[in-house]
């Protein structure tokens, strides 16, 4: 039985007094058994948040309460724990940090392309599928025949499209991520340097696994989400992946039989980049979430999946950056 309602959720709209919206947003949460983690900046909001069914609507409710985000849509899937630790509500810059200071998905964005009909989209041979995630992300699951920008952080982003202009001129453009929110700011870039074909799939991975049979999908591995589940698969069942609480990737239960596997402290991934403080600490903390559980209680470093913030894919697990 899952107990918990997870909404994934974002809305670009001008916000110029987004920090006085902080404090009761984050009184709201709290007061609705709501966790999670919701970024507002002067372009909008965007975020993750999880809790009882009825928490998670009234959040949602309130939110929608305000004209600014009256509109808002969010997606929905469930979780048999509760996958964030606490409730955070941050200020930031960009919701979804690209560092292009004249991207604005208010003014112009790819077309959008609903999840049944993005199969024959990219079945088109004169269509370009990008994966605008992070290297991580595309790892563990994409799309078949996608291109992978291999980037750490959506930063990177601008420069791949730089290099590639060869690859990339004259062909329809289809881009997808895990919600929607990386390509509303993609396919503003890419039309802003005068790609006129751009699309994207609406809603994202996350609303094409929700909604496409999976015997129809051309989906192949698994999704990775931005909270302690690691990752979904079809259907958004949570995945097989666990995460490594050195580095924050994603981790298979073939990792953890590696002699570089240390049990809350290093994977093969990162298990020779990590100082003689890091084992240490990584390790004592992992010995005080064990001596937790014993008394039945919940440690704040329990697991790894708030490294980043939930739904910033702009984030990278190894960086932490948010």
């Amino acid at each position: 039985m899952s107990n918990f309602l997870v909404a994934a959720l974002y809305k670009f709209v001008q916000l110029p007094d987004f920090s006085e919206r902080k404090d009761p947003l984050l009184a709201v949460c709290v007061q609705h058994g709501v966790k999670g983690t919701l970024l507002l900046a002067h372009e909008g909001l965007n975020g993750t948040i999880a809790g009882p069914a009825d928490g998670v609507r009234a959040v949602l409710d309130y939110l929608r309460s305000d004209t600014a985000f009256e509109t808002l849509v969010h997606k929905e899937s469930w979780a048999e724990e509760m996958p964030f630790l606490r409730m955070k509500v941050r200020l930031k810059k960009e919701i979804v940090t690209m560092g292009v200071e004249d991207v604005d998905p208010n003014h112009i964005v790819g077309t959008y392309v609903q999840p049944d009909e993005w199969n024959a989209l990219i079945g088109d041979p004169n269509v370009v599928v990008v994966d605008t995630r992070n290297d991580y992300e595309v790892e563990i699951g994409t799309f078949k025949n996608a291109l992978n920008p291999a980037t750490t952080t959506f930063r990177e982003f601008p420069q791949w499209v730089a290099d590639h202009k060869d690859e990339l001129e004259g062909r329809k453009i289809a881009m997808f991520c895990t919600g929607g929110i990386r390509c509303e700011k993609s396919t503003n870039y890419m039309k802003q340097q005068g790609y006129s074909d751009v699309f994207h799939l609406e809603g994202g991975i996350l609303k094409y696994l929700e909604t496409v049979p999976e015997e129809k999908s051309l989906w192949e591995g698994e999704c990775f989400v931005f909270d302690q589940r690691v990752s979904v698969k079809h259907g958004l069942e949570e995945g097989t992946y666990d995460q490594c609480y050195g580095c924050r990737y994603p981790i298979t239960e073939d990792d953890k039989q590696s002699e570089h596997y240390m049990a809350g402290v290093c994977c093969p991934r990162c298990h020779d980049t990590l100082t003689t403080d890091q084992r240490k600490r990584f390790s004592d903390r992992h010995k005080q979430i064990g001596l937790a559980k014993k008394r039945g209680e919940v440690h704040l470093g329990d697991k790894p999946g708030e490294a980043s913030d939930p739904q910033d894919e702009g984030a990278t697990p190894i960086s932490r950056e948010g």
